[in-house]
């Protein structure tokens, strides 16, 4: 009989040791899953930032080639037409190093504007959670950052004013604005092309689309400037109407892509300009 509850007992520990070691094998796969999870997301990330350089630095790789070529037409031109038209080929060939020498400081000025803008999207990408990269799409287009957002979640139902959900994406969106000072922003209202309800009370004084998507973009610069302190000298506000669609509107869904606000950060225009007219010094052709 002791021998019988002595079996029993030993078979009880070994169950309940088992059953803790498979918690514990349970817990540590949860946790190595999520560590893989998130590994996963920052590779994503990082992938889509390296892409957009790299479809950057092929944009300006073929401009440059373009000019080489064009260049390089002009002089065989010449070259055919040095007797008949006297031309100095030496002042030519000099002309050719100097615009060579130009197009490489553009490119090299182009390059450091999409470098710019691509950490800057990649630093509000990091910020937003999964939910607002839901309703938040960042894209970095010929060196300027578009953040557009979807009406829903930035506007009261059937109104221009920005409601309390939109807070806390507006807030990830100042600090970048904030951190980025040569940079200036702006607001760009769209909507779809239903005309607007003006029986509705709250639109009552708006005539039609143009109307409610600059007002709209108004009430972002105004959210910006007085919750977080945004320099309102950088800040402009637009309204597109209906007349600016990335979507058909014969859909409820493209519709909805419609109703979007954009958020337009780009270097200021004279900063830029002047990077360009700092132009390589050349030698003078005799």
């Amino acid at each position: 009989m002791r021998k019988n509850l002595f079996i029993v007992a030993l078979a009880a520990g070994i169950l309940t040791f088992s059953s803790c070691a498979s918690k514990k094998d349970l817990e540590n796969c949860r946790n190595e899953n999520n560590q893989l999870t998130n590994d996963y997301q920052n590779a994503k990330e990082t992938i889509a930032a390296n892409n957009a350089r790299i479809k950057s630095l092929e944009d300006q790789l073929a401009q440059a080639k373009e000019s080489a070529a064009a260049l390089q037409g002009s002089l065989d031109r010449s070259l055919n037409n040095a007797n008949s038209n006297n031309i100095n080929i030496s002042k030519l060939v000099d002309q050719i190093n100097e615009s060579n020498q130009y197009i490489r400081h553009l490119v090299e000025v182009k390059s450091k504007s999409d470098s710019l803008n691509l950490v800057l999207t990649n630093n509000l990408t990091r910020s937003l959670s999964k939910d607002e990269l839901k309703e938040v799409d960042v894209q970095v287009l010929k060196g300027v950052v578009y953040i557009s957002l979807a009406d829903n979640m930035l506007y009261q139902t059937g109104s221009y004013e920005v409601n309390s959900r939109a807070e806390q994406t507006l807030s990830k969106i100042a600090k970048i604005i904030s951190d980025y000072k040569d940079y200036d922003v702006l607001v760009e209202g769209n909507t779809d092309d239903v005309p607007i309800n003006t029986s509705n009370a709250k639109m009552k004084n708006i005539r039609n689309n143009w109307d409610l998507s600059c007002l709209r973009a108004a009430s972002v610069v105004q959210y910006l400037q007085d919750h977080f302190g945004v320099n309102p000298k950088r800040l402009t506000a637009g309204g597109r109407g209906e007349y600016n669609p990335i979507a058909s509107n014969d859909t409820e869904l493209g519709k909805q892509r419609n109703r979007r606000t954009q958020i337009i950060i780009t270097p200021k225009l004279d900063q830029f300009m002047d990077l360009i007219g700092e132009a390589p010094e050349t030698k003078q052709a005799k």
